[in-house]
């Protein structure tokens, strides 16, 4: 019995130690209150000019948030106008283990503009860097020191004008020419029409300045009237810089045709390109017994309608379409803009006026 007894003793005292052990080994990670990190600009005040558009404008640096172990940190870069206390920041995504962003003049131009900073005026803004756990961890925000940048941005797009006998000498309501990065070289179509070949450019909407042809392709703003080479949609370049003038013939332009149309099915009707959105535009009546497609160099070899499969409401197909419907009769604005290197969709808006 006392055998017993005693080997009933042994075998507790072992079980103890082995819970004890077990207890001691078990570890327990646990998330600490994040220990924000901080953040570096390598200058406040960036300056920004359309000369340095490539030149790097400021670097954002920034050292990591401390939660007390190693953790999946997702860190993001937000940005607010100075006293807004970042009620609706715009936020830039860090990639994984990277604590720095670099800008250039254009990039960090571009961020000011698009968050409606007046150009000509410095604007001041400020930066801090979010971090945050995994998303299945939740919680644990933490929040950098804050920046304070002050920049003034420019108006990045700038335009020249084309007045000529194409539209009545009128520089007010002339086509543009537009510089998309303000390097004073500016691009745009024209459609030059039979016995109006003649014209001029502007930088403004007036007579104040303007240039003309000197010799070959050098203009000057003593030089006599410019001549497109014919009839026609012409791709024209001015550069500001090298003061020349170039034309091409554009080898893609677009029309509308149909029932829905004046010119029914046998006739095209044009659009103009616009200069500065980039975009084919057209306003015209239009018959809602009728329907009509969008047809590349008057020819059927390339059309645009309505995606038989896949439709989105906001595109257009080149294969596989139907004609486009108008909903009631009325006069209706047009626009079209073809999308990727293949152009085989297009945006297009159709709007009752």
């Amino acid at each position: 019995m006392k055998r017993i007894i005693t080997k009933f003793l042994a075998f507790s005292c072992l079980a103890v130690f082995v819970l004890a052990s077990c207890k001691k080994d078990e570890v327990r990670v646990t998330a600490q209150p994040a220990t924000g990190g901080a953040l570096a600009a390598s200058t406040t005040s960036p300056a920004l000019s359309k000369a340095n558009l490539t030149q790097t404008a400021i670097t954002i640096t920034a050292s990591p948030q401390d939660y007390g172990y190693k953790a999946a940190v997702t860190n993001t870069l937000q940005i607010a106008a100075k006293g807004t206390n970042f009620a609706s920041p715009t936020e830039v995504a860090l990639a994984t283990g990277a604590l720095t962003k670099t800008y250039t003049v254009q990039d960090f131009n571009n961020l000011l503009l698009a968050m409606n900073m007046p150009s000509g005026a410095a604007a001041q803004i400020e930066m801090r860097l979010k971090s945050s756990l995994s998303s299945t961890t939740p919680g644990n925000i933490a929040y950098s020191n804050v920046v304070t940048i002050t920049a003034t941005p420019f108006a990045l797009v700038s335009y020249v004008y084309v007045p000529g006998a194409y539209q009545g000498w009128n520089p007010p309501t002339a086509d543009s020419l537009q510089s998309a990065t303000g390097n004073g070289i500016y691009t745009g179509i024209i459609n030059f029409t039979t016995g109006n070949l003649d014209f001029k450019i502007t930088p403004e909407k007036k007579w104040d300045v303007a240039y003309g042809i000197v010799s070959g392709s050098a203009i000057s703003t003593s030089g006599g009237n410019i001549s497109a080479p014919g009839v026609g949609q012409y791709f024209v370049t001015v550069d500001l810089n090298a003061k020349t003038i170039t034309m091409v013939a554009v080898d893609a332009y677009y029309s509308l045709i149909g029932d829905a149309t004046a010119g029914g099915w046998g006739s095209d009707t044009d659009m103009k390109f616009n200069n500065g959105t980039r975009a084919w535009e057209i306003t015209l009546p239009l018959i809602s017994t009728g329907h009509f497609k969008v047809r590349k160099n008057h020819d059927w070899g390339t059309s645009y309608g309505v995606p038989k499969t896949g439709a989105d409401g906001a595109t257009l197909a080149s294969s596989n379409s139907d004609d486009i419907p108008v909903a009631t009769n009325g006069t209706y604005k047009f626009t079209f803009t073809p999308i990727g290197t293949d152009n085989a969709k297009a945006a297009y808006t159709l709007v009752k006026q």
